[in-house]
C-alpha cells in the first residue's frame, strides 16, 4: 500500500473496532441557554469513539487547520485532538490559522519541505499534488468501514488523470442561499428568491424600497469564487467540460456575464469588489443584507449576537438559471500530508479516526460539517428537521436534507483537478465578472480575457500529466 510503511492491509482491518469511550464534552455551548435555546430539549451531543492502532505509534503530529467560523468546533477540535494523541502515544499539536491565510501557508510550507505534518483547507488543494502523499489507502480504507464516499467528495479529492487522491475528503458545507423573509415578503417572495431572475426582480425593489442591497461578491475571497461559479453553471456556462477542455469563452458564459451586471447594478454597491471571507457574514448579521450565498455560520452567530436578524433569516436551496440549478459546495474539507510529513503514519491513523466521529464534528460544528459517508451521520436529517441549536421554527434548516442533490464540485462538470484548483485559486471567474460589473470590459472582452488566463493554466498541467483530454 502507497506511503504506509509498514503498514498493511490485515493491520488495517485489525484496527476496525470501536468502542463508545463517553467523553463528549456534553453539549455545545448556545448563547441564551444550552443547546435547545428555542425552549427545546437538551440533545446530548454523540459520544465519541475510538479505534486503537494495531501498532505502535509514537512522535509529534502537527495539524495545521482554519480558525472555524463556528467556534465551538474548534474547542471540541482540539481537545478531540489531543485526547486521541495521549491514548495512542502520539504528541499531537494543533494550529489554527485564518481561512485567508491558509493558502500562502501551505504553499510556503510545501515550498520548504517543512512543516505541518496535516494541513486542512476548506477548498480543494489539487494544485499541490505533486507535493503530498497519495491517500488513496486511506480513502480505500475509509469506503471499506462506511460504504462508498460521495461523489462529490471523491471528485474533490481523486485526479482521475493520475488516479492519485491528493487530498482525504471525509466531510463537506453546502451552500445555500441565506435571506431575511421581512424584507422578501413586501416585494411578494415569502419564502425567498428560487431562481435567478427572482433574486434580481426581488433584490432590485428591496434595495429600491427598504434601502437593503444583495450580499454577492466579486473580489478576491472564497465566497466570490463559489457564487461566481453558482452563476455560471445555472446559464449554462462551464470553465472545463467533463473531459477537462476549456470552455469558458461560450455565449452561456457571457449571458451569466451580462446578468451579474444588471444584478450590481440594481441591487448592490461598490464594497462587493473588496470583500474577505467574512463581509457577506457580518453584513447579514448586522441587518444590512437581504440575500447571501453562504453556508449557516452567518445564522449561527447572529442566533448570540442578533437574535432578531436570526429569526427572521431562512434558507432556500440553489437557484434555478436558464439551464440548472446547482452550486458549488461551500466547503469542501481537504486535508493533504506533506510529503516532508515526519509522522505519516500517525497522521493517516488520525484522519480515521477524525472520519470515524464525523457526528461529532457535525454536532459540534452546529450542522455547519456535513459527512463524505453518510451512514456515519444517521441524526443529521433528524437534526435538520428538528434543530437541537434552537432555531424557530425548529425545522428551518430541513432544506439543507437534500442538499448533496443539488451541490457540485468546483470543477463541474469535470474534476477538481490540478488545473481548476489553479483557477480557483488566482480568483480569475469573480474578476472575470468584476471587470464587466465596473464597466471596465464588455461581457465578451472580460470572457476572453478569462479564457486567455485558463488556457495557460490547463496546458501546464497537461503538460506535466496531470490533466485528461488531448
Amino acid at each position: 500500500m502507497p506511503a504506509y510503511g509498514p503498514w498493511t492491509r490485515r493491520r488495517f482491518l485489525q484496527a476496525t473496532g470501536v468502542a463508545g469511550l463517553g467523553v463528549a464534552a456534553g453539549c455545545a455551548s448556545e448563547p441564551g441557554g444550552g443547546p435547545g435555546g428555542g425552549g427545546q430539549a437538551t440533545v446530548p451531543a454523540p459520544s465519541t469513539t475510538f479505534t486503537e492502532p494495531a501498532g505502535r505509534l509514537s512522535g509529534g503530529l502537527s495539524i495545521l487547520l482554519w480558525s472555524h467560523f463556528v467556534p465551538s468546533h474548534d474547542t471540541w477540535f482540539d481537545r478531540f485532538a489531543r485526547r486521541w494523541g495521549e491514548q495512542v502515544g502520539v504528541d499531537v499539536t494543533v494550529d489554527h490559522i485564518a481561512v485567508a491565510d491558509i493558502p500562502a501557508r501551505t504553499a510556503a510550507e510545501l515550498q520548504a519541505g517543512q512543516g505541518h505534518d496535516i494541513i486542512q483547507y476548506i477548498a480543494t488543494l489539487s494544485q499541490y499534488e505533486q507535493s503530498v502523499l497519495d491517500l488513496a489507502d486511506v480513502t480505500q480504507e475509509a469506503n471499506n468501514r462506511w460504504g462508498t464516499q460521495l461523489e462529490l467528495c471523491r471528485k474533490s479529492s481523486l485526479n482521475p488523470a493520475t488516479g492519485k487522491y491528493y487530498a482525504y475528503a471525509p466531510g463537506w458545507v453546502p451552500d445555500p442561499g441565506d435571506y431575511r423573509r421581512s424584507l422578501w415578503e413586501p416585494v411578494g417572495l415569502p419564502n425567498g428568491p428560487s431562481t435567478w431572475q427572482e433574486l434580481l426582480d426581488g433584490g432590485a425593489e428591496i434595495k429600491r424600497s427598504q434601502d437593503v442591497q444583495l450580499g454577492l461578491g466579486m473580489s478576491q475571497e472564497i465566497d466570490s469564487n463559489m457564487a461566481g461559479r453558482a452563476l455560471l453553471w445555472s446559464f449554462g456556462g462551464a470553465i472545463q467540460d467533463a473531459n477537462e477542455q476549456v470552455v469558458i469563452n461560450s455565449p452561456q458564459t457571457v449571458a451569466a456575464v451580462e446578468f451579474m451586471q444588471r444584478l450590481y447594478r440594481d441591487t448592490m454597491t461598490p464594497e462587493v469588489f473588496s470583500w474577505n471571507a467574512a463581509s457577506n457574514n457580518q453584513g447579514l448579521i448586522a441587518g444590512e443584507l437581504s440575500y447571501i450565498l453562504n453556508s449557516i455560520s452567518a445564522y449561527r452567530t447572529s442566533q448570540g449576537t442578533n437574535p432578531q436578524v436570526a429569526g427572521d433569516t431562512h434558507f432556500v436551496s440553489a437557484l434555478a438559471g436558464p439551464e440548472a440549478a446547482i452550486a458549488a459546495q461551500h466547503v469542501m474539507y481537504n486535508w493533504i500530508v506533506p510529503s516532508h510529513s515526519r509522522n505519516a503514519d500517525a497522521a493517516k491513523e488520525f484522519l480515521l479516526h477524525y472520519t470515524a466521529n464525523m457526528a461529532s464534528a457535525a454536532y459540534h460544528s452546529k450542522l455547519y460539517d456535513f459527512p463524505a459517508w453518510p451512514e456515519l451521520v444517521p441524526q443529521l436529517d433528524g437534526w435538520l428537521a428538528d434543530d437541537p441549536f434552537g432555531s424557530t421554527p425548529p425545522d428551518k434548516l430541513a432544506v439543507l436534507r437534500n442538499a448533496v442533490d443539488w451541490a457540485t464540485n468546483i470543477g463541474h462538470p469535470g474534476p477538481a483537478s490540478p488545473a481548476a484548483g489553479e483557477v480557483f485559486g488566482q480568483y480569475i471567474i469573480p474578476n472575470m465578472y468584476a471587470r464587466a460589473a465596473r464597466g471596465e470590459m464588455n461581457p465578451e472582452q472580460t470572457v476572453a480575457r478569462a479564457e486567455a488566463q485558463i488556457r495557460p493554466i490547463f496546458d501546464k498541467w497537461r503538460q506535466r500529466g496531470l490533466v485528461g483530454g488531448a
